[in-house]
Formats: C-alpha cells, sequence, structure tokens
C-alpha cells in the first residue's frame, strides 16, 4: 500500500512540474497573471532506484560534438549499451599546428552519451589495436570505485566491460583515470553523459554539445608543426592553449553553431580540465534557465556561470535578436588570447524594441589624458616551418582577424566612423601596405587620413601576434574588400618588428 501512495505521488509531482514547465517556456506564471513565478520542485529524489531494466536491451546512439543524440522518449527503464573506442590520433589543435589527442570515440571532446535515470548501463571500453597505452573511464554517473576505472583498465587490441545503474539525473564529466591522469585528460580523454529524469527535460529547439579544456603544448601559441605534451607546463598549470571542442575553430566560422530568432538553444556545456575553472559566458545573451550538474534546482538570469574542472552545466535560453554571439570564457584572456572563442550564429527579423542597435554617433568633447596601453609580452617565435601559401595565408587570417580585429575594424573591414578607420578601400593602407607591419607590431596613436575623414585614436600593439600571424592577417586584409591584394611574410614583420614604431603625419 505505501508503494502504491508513493508512486501516486510521484505521478501527481511529475504532473505538476510538467505543468509548471510549460508556463515557464510560454512566458506565463503558472500561478495566474500578475504571480511571481518560483521555480519548480524537483520531480524526484534526486537518486532512486526504478527498478530492474524492462524490454530487450537498447543500444546507445553515440554523437560528436557539437551535436547532441536525439531526447529519449521512453517511460521505463532499459538495459542500454554503450560502445565507446578509445583512438590515439593526430589532429590539428590550431591553424598549422597539430598534437597527438588521446580521444573516446575519435573526438574531443569524446561521444555524447545519453540515457535515462534508472537505466542500467552496459558498458563496452574499447582500446584500439593501434594505440600505445592502456587506457580506462572514469564516469562522474558511476556510484562505484573510481566510477568505473577500477572495472575498465583496458590495454591496446583489448575490451573491457562493466555495469552501472544511472541513479542519479544530470549532467557529468567522464574522463580517462590512468596513471598518470593529469595527461591523459590534457590530452583530450574526456566528455558528458548525461542522465534524464524520467519525465525528460523540456523541449527546445536546439541542443548543442560544448566542452572546455585546456592544453599544454611544448611549443608556443600559434607555434608551426606537430606539438607535444609539456609536464612542466601542466604541471605549473600554464596552458598554451584554452579551447573548446578540441582546436581553436571549432566553433567559429563555418563550424559555428546556429538558430533562428525565437527559437530555444540548450547548450550542453561540461569542463574536462584539467586544471583550469571555466567562467562561462554567451555574450549578448543572458541564461533563461541554468542546472549545474543535478536537475534538481534550477538558477534562473544568470550572466555568467563557473564550471569546474570535473563539472558540468545545462544552461538555456531563447534567441531574440538576430546576430553572432560569442561564446567565450570570461576569464577572457583566455578567449581572444588562446583560443577558448566559440559563436552562435542567429538569423531572422530584427527587434528594434528589444535591441535597437546604433542609433547616433554625435561628438563628443572632454578632458582626458591618453595612456600607454600595457600591452602582453612580446611574442617568441616558433621554429620556422613551410610557409603558407597566399590562400591559405588569407585562410589563417580570417580566422584571426574575426576573433581579434573585427571588433573594432568590423568584419566587413568598414570600421567606425570617426573612431576606427576602414580597412576596406584603404587609401591608407594602398599608399604603403608595409607600413602596416610597423602598425600592427607597434602600434599608432594620433591623426591619419583614410577615405579623405580625419581619425585621432590609438591602436594598441598586438605583441601577443607571431610574426606568422602577423602576416597572415595583413594578407587577409590586403585581399579583402576591394583592397589592391599582395602577400605579407613573417621575415618582413621580424624586420619592422625590430625597427622603430611608424610615425604618420595626417594629410590636410
Amino acid at each position: 500500500m505505501k508503494y502504491v501512495v508513493c508512486v501516486a505521488a510521484m505521478t501527481a509531482m511529475a504532473f505538476l512540474a510538467a505543468c509548471t514547465e510549460g508556463a515557464r517556456d510560454r512566458g506565463v506564471s503558472p500561478a495566474g497573471a500578475g504571480a511571481v513565478y518560483a521555480a519548480p520542485a524537483p520531480t524526484v529524489p534526486a537518486s532512486i532506484d526504478f527498478g530492474p531494466p524492462q524490454g530487450e536491451p537498447i543500444h546507445a546512439v553515440l554523437a560528436s560534438p557539437p551535436h547532441v543524440p536525439p531526447p529519449i522518449q521512453r517511460n521505463y527503464p532499459a538495459r542500454v549499451i554503450v560502445d565507446l573506442e578509445v583512438i590515439e590520433k593526430e589532429m590539428p589543435i590550431a591553424d598549422g599546428a597539430t598534437y597527438t589527442f588521446w580521444t573516446f570515440g575519435g573526438t574531443v571532446p569524446g561521444s555524447f552519451i545519453r540515457v535515462r535515470q534508472g537505466d542500467t548501463v552496459e558498458f563496452h571500453l574499447k582500446n584500439a589495436p593501434g594505440n600505445k597505452m592502456p587506457h580506462n573511464i572514469d564516469l562522474h554517473s558511476v556510484i562505484g570505485p573510481g566510477g568505473g576505472a577500477a572495472a575498465s583498465f583496458t590495454a591496446p587490441g583489448h575490451e573491457s566491460t562493466f555495469t552501472f545503474k544511472a541513479l542519479h539525473a544530470g549532467l557529468y564529466v567522464y574522463h580517462c583515470a590512468t596513471t598518470p591522469v593529469g595527461m591523459h585528460i590534457a590530452d583530450g580523454m574526456y566528455g558528458l553523459i548525461l542522465v534524464e529524469p524520467p519525465q525528460g527535460l523540456p523541449k527546445v529547439d536546439h541542443e548543442y554539445y560544448v566542452m572546455q579544456g585546456d592544453f599544454y603544448t611544448t611549443g608556443d601559441y600559434h607555434a608551426k608543426g606537430h606539438q607535444s605534451f609539456d609536464m612542466q607546463k601542466a604541471i605549473a598549470e600554464q596552458p598554451t592553449y584554452v579551447l573548446f571542442n578540441g582546436s581553436e575553430g571549432a566553433l567559429t566560422g563555418a563550424n559555428a553553431l546556429t538558430a533562428k530568432t525565437g527559437e530555444t538553444v540548450r547548450l550542453f556545456m561540461g569542463n574536462g580540465g584539467p586544471s583550469l575553472l571555466s567562467s562561462f559566458h554567451v555574450i549578448g545573451e543572458v541564461f533563461d534557465r541554468v542546472w549545474l550538474d543535478g536537475f534538481a534546482h534550477p538558477q534562473e538570469d544568470m550572466q555568467t556561470v563557473p564550471v569546474p574542472p570535473g563539472s558540468a552545466v545545462t544552461v538555456q535560453f531563447r534567441t531574440t535578436v538576430p546576430g553572432t554571439y560569442a561564446l567565450v570564457d570570461h576569464a577572457i584572456f583566455r578567449a581572444f588570447n588562446k583560443g577558448a572563442l566559440g559563436a552562435l550564429k542567429v538569423d531572422g527579423p530584427e527587434n528594434k524594441a528589444v535591441y535597437s542597435g546604433k542609433l547616433a554617433d554625435a561628438e563628443y568633447t572632454g578632458d582626458h589624458d591618453a595612456a600607454n596601453p600595457q600591452v602582453a609580452a612580446p611574442a617568441v617565435n616558433p621554429p620556422a616551418a613551410a610557409p603558407l601559401t597566399r590562400e591559405g595565408q588569407i585562410a589563417a587570417g580570417k580566422q584571426l582577424f574575426d576573433g581579434i580585429c573585427a571588433a573594432c575594424h568590423q568584419a566587413n573591414g568598414q570600421g567606425l566612423p570617426g573612431v576606427f578607420p576602414p580597412l576596406a578601400k584603404s587609401d591608407f593602407l594602398a599608399a604603403d601596405p608595409r607600413r602596416a607591419m610597423s602598425i600592427v607590431t607597434h602600434g599608432l596613436s594620433g591623426k591619419i587620413q583614410v577615405g579623405g575623414h580625419e581619425y585621432d585614436s590609438m591602436m594598441p600593439p598586438l605583441s601577443q601576434l607571431t610574426d606568422d600571424d602577423v602576416a597572415n592577417v595583413l594578407t587577409y586584409v590586403i585581399n579583402s574588400w576591394g583592397n589592391p591584394g599582395g602577400q605579407f611574410n613573417a621575415k618582413e614583420v621580424a624586420k619592422a618588428r625590430a625597427g622603430s614604431a611608424p610615425v604618420v603625419v595626417a594629410e590636410h
């Protein structure tokens, strides 16, 4: 009798929560007009055993980032078979640089796993015959020694099997826990497993998989060629790269996430670490709802979410205004100087009532002193590598321009009137293209004439860029937006960097 009462009570709670979720998604208070919305109570206890698996075993559908397997439609616990292969492979970590990643499923992060609370998971970990190292897996959703690591130690060419019951609903990190644990994780061995609550998650238009990791390479940031793991950098917790989904540019440009205005977006975001806390933020959005690890107690209206290494967060929001929204670690130098940068491109009609865009650009006169900018230490250039073709430089330069220069000069090179001079059809640039190398490496302040208009602004030296970076971004600029074309190389940039700062006299 007590069991029947318990089940009935749980059913009523689930129904009430579902109604509340629906009201929230429609922007309506479930208590009626004018009432203050309160977050729903958890629908089930945080940990519960739903009984033995029912029906035939199910093979889990896994997905590679940034994709996610479809939501689970069944209403009963099942025996779910997960087949996951460890693959050691060389892949790009940045433009012109490669790294030997150790992966779950051939990607960084590893394959996304989706099960239901109460499922019995039969896990098969396979270590590819060509691999050099033994590996195992620690799933933070597992209740048992090592999170499964003790049962899954697998040599190359072998397969290990163990089972666990998914007792806790939530979004959980998994990673390799073979000694040295930090090195295995730093080489890309992490991913996410989603344990859906029995009633599922609120329906959304898009779900995406994003995971941050810090990488420690022997070469400097943007050094070309193959990079090896640097244990001393890792011990000092001084990563060369901080990346979303395992490589610079994995979520930008043609790889950007997409949505339309008025659609709901859910991001399953994890932090593989191994060392750095992530301050996850989407520039230009506020998270309507945030679940930290589990799904019992959501938070609302959050701007930036702290995600420690080995933890995960589910964020949800509705798009309203079209444009490109940057995904960043708000420890902001990581975003623009170490690679922790992604993009969500939202298409649709403008909504001027929500966001007007610039309405005016009036002159402002005020007393202020111009201070010399504090800049990063000069970049150390990597060993020489095979030069890129002009087309290769243009492609590499575009990625740098979009991440660093477009904020001021705009993605279309038009600049901002009276503030940042245009680079498109630039007579200033065409008059002396080589002068641009000194401007980028030394900075520039004072009055200049561009396109018949006077600009009196300041550009700080981009000292964090290598000579190759500067050559690539300037090659992109000189070949874009009606500019005359041409090509720069690293030797020319090095010479400009060693020379004196440019002196520009405005023409009148």
